[in-house]
């Protein structure tokens, strides 16, 4: 008899997370035809899970997992359903949550890295560590993360699962990158942002854990290195990402080490401009001071880029040798990694090479395959429904 399973597919729009639903969702539809799935969304890029098969189903729910409304609110929607089980792809679980549940952790860097103003990060603590005790399996999106899920929540290791993320399958289309077509997409897409120079880039979420003001003191230090060279005498730092208005110690960085004038700052882009972004980079730097994953370095390594991150979390183990590794915490070193992936021909043509077997090695056929494997195990541990 199949299975039901009712996924909470409401941060869809999220920078992470929100890919790790889409493609989790889109390759478990490419490999299972038997079970049933019901997919809450919220209105908002709900259109992204157009097209899936009959088995199915998309349910919009407008209220986010923010409100406290949703402790009660949504556990009694989620009722209705009558399912097997329910999959809650992050770390938010629900007060009153109907089992049997599998979360996703990615990371737990909302405990580790709290905001300056939050109150009681001890309840917080308390309410995650009671969600995942309550969670028939957590699945852990590294080692790095097991670990941390082990260690400090304290989850038994026999209900963690470790299964990988994986890079957008549209990141590793090698036509999209190849083709006449595709190079002339990314000329008119360069032009519309007027960017006709060689560029840094960052991508992701704009987080204190990110560092990315001690990437933008290393890129300071770098520029001044290379103002008589003549490719990279007009580098450049390009930073895409949501929520920098929230932290204004990046924007001070900019104006502490005077680069306003060749720093910019672009939001949420769409997928396709955000390959090109990829593509045409001269490095991708990513010096992270903490990651669950760590999926934008595979993501650049997709698009044949070389990638400058750091030695520490979850980072060494994405990565493997096909990165040039920093410590994160030491702003010269950062600039160190950055010299040598900008200026060593033989390194770059290495980076690239290497980067983009490593990006190949992560498959999300795989990861759907194994989720799979984590329902019907959660699945055939209690009575089925009659």
């Amino acid at each position: 008899m199949p299975l039901k399973i009712v996924i909470d597919a409401r941060r869809l729009r999220d920078f992470g997370i929100g890919s790790y639903i889409r493609n989790l969702v889109h390759a478990l539809a490419r490999v299972d035809p038997v079970n049933r799935y019901v997919l809450v969304a919220a209105p908002e890029g709900a259109e992204e899970l157009a097209g899936l098969p009959a088995n199915f189903l998309t349910v919009l729910y407008r209220r986010p997992d923010t409100s406290l409304a949703n402790q009660v609110s949504f556990p009694l929607f989620l009722r209705q359903f009558s399912a097997d089980l329910f999959h809650l792809p992050l770390n938010v679980v629900p007060w009153l949550m109907p089992r049997p549940y599998v979360v996703t952790i990615h990371d737990i860097s909302s405990l580790l890295f709290p905001q300056p103003a939050e109150r009681r990060p001890a309840f917080r603590l308390y309410q995650l560590r009671r969600g995942l005790m309550r969670a028939a399996r957590v699945i852990a999106v590294s080692g790095a993360t097991r670990r941390d899920v082990e260690n400090v929540l304290g989850v038994p290791p026999e209900r963690i699962r470790q299964i990988y993320d994986a890079p957008d399958p549209r990141f590793l289309d090698e036509s999209a990158q190849q083709c006449e077509s595709a190079r002339a997409d990314r000329r008119r897409v360069l032009e519309r942002y007027q960017v006709n120079y060689p560029y840094v880039l960052y991508a992701g979420a704009i987080r204190p854990q990110k560092n990315v003001p001690r990437l933008v003191e290393a890129f300071a230090v770098v520029r001044g290195d290379l103002e008589n060279h003549p490719v990279y005498r007009d580098l450049r730092l390009i930073i895409i990402g949501d929520e920098i208005v929230r932290y204004p110690a990046v924007r001070h960085a900019v104006i502490k080490t005077r680069v306003e004038h060749v720093v910019r700052f672009l939001g949420f882009l769409p997928f396709e401009t955000l390959r090109v972004f990829y593509q045409s980079a001269a490095v991708f730097a990513f010096p992270s001071l903490y990651e669950g994953f760590g999926l934008p370095p595979l993501e650049a390594m997709a698009c044949g880029t070389p990638v400058v991150t750091s030695n520490v979390s979850s980072l060494p183990e994405v990565t493997g040798d096909a990165a040039v590794l920093v410590n994160p915490e030491n702003v010269f070193d950062i600039a160190r990694g950055l010299r040598e992936a900008l200026l060593n021909e033989s390194l770059r043509r290495e980076l690239v090479r290497k980067g983009m077997q490593q990006a190949r090695r992560f498959h999300w056929d795989v990861t759907a395959r194994r989720v799979l494997e984590v329902y019907e195990e959660v699945a055939q541990s209690r009575p089925r429904r009659s």
